[in-house]
């Protein structure tokens, strides 16, 4: 349900043009959710994507009360040097405005540029991300879709970066920055809304879909309040 009412909204704004899609920036941040105390025997059987049997066994009233307190779809990973268990938020922001357009939640555990097809279509016309999502496949989706790639140039040990690539990667971080700004805003005058303790994907994926749609509201009010856009 959130997300249909995330896109009825942003078909809305789409509409009476105030989301354009000339450039967009796109980006993931974690989601965390209460960490799970869990056996070594218990987390192997869940990153295999079983069941651990002590979760599925019944308590005397005949209930998975274990189970149901078990969060079986969320994941661990290290950013950083940061350890982060729960999911991502992995969006697609509107360059000009900030609004969010697109969204899709994973685990915290896969690659951001997994889910980039999911985020970027043939309405997108320009590409704005970091160098996590500079790959081959990803600059042939992006050529097919015919959305112009700004993604930041990656450096490896054999071959940094010219000074022209570097120049040109500060350029596009000013234009990137902009998506922090709305994982921000979520944390701080959202009251820490990345924290989340509801239990299982299903779940979170409704709450990310409010929370993504709260931030739009708040932003589109914003943007009134200045009276860069028109209210609608």
């Amino acid at each position: 349900m959130s997300e249909v009412l995330f896109d009825l909204f942003n078909k809305r704004l789409t509409e009476h043009g105030i989301v354009a899609k000339e450039g967009s920036i796109v980006d993931a941040t974690f989601v965390d959710v209460p960490r799970q105390r869990n056996s070594r025997e218990e987390n192997a059987d869940i990153k295999k994507g079983a069941i651990p049997l002590a979760f599925a066994k019944k308590d005397k009233n005949g209930n998975y009360s274990k189970l149901s307190q078990k969060d079986t779809d969320a994941a661990w990973t290290t950013k950083s040097g940061e350890r982060h268990f729960g999911y991502k938020d992995h969006v697609n922001a509107d360059e000009k405005t900030k609004l969010l357009t697109k969204y899709s939640v994973t685990s915290a555990a896969p690659h951001d540029s997994t889910e980039l097809e999911k985020l970027i279509d043939e309405t997108d016309q320009t590409l704005h991300a970091d160098s996590a999502y500079r790959s081959k496949e990803i600059e042939e989706y992006l050529e097919k879709q015919k959305c112009q790639s700004h993604i930041h140039e990656k450096g490896y040990r054999n071959k940094p970066l010219t000074q022209i690539q570097k120049e040109s990667n500060n350029t596009k971080s000013k234009i990137r920055a902009r998506v922090e700004h709305i994982f921000g805003f979520m944390t701080n005058s959202m009251h820490n809304a990345l924290y989340m303790r509801s239990i299982g994907k299903e779940r979170i994926e409704s709450a990310i879909g409010l929370l993504n749609l709260t931030y739009n509201l708040f932003r589109y009010e914003q943007l009134v309040r200045l009276q860069k856009v028109k209210r609608i």
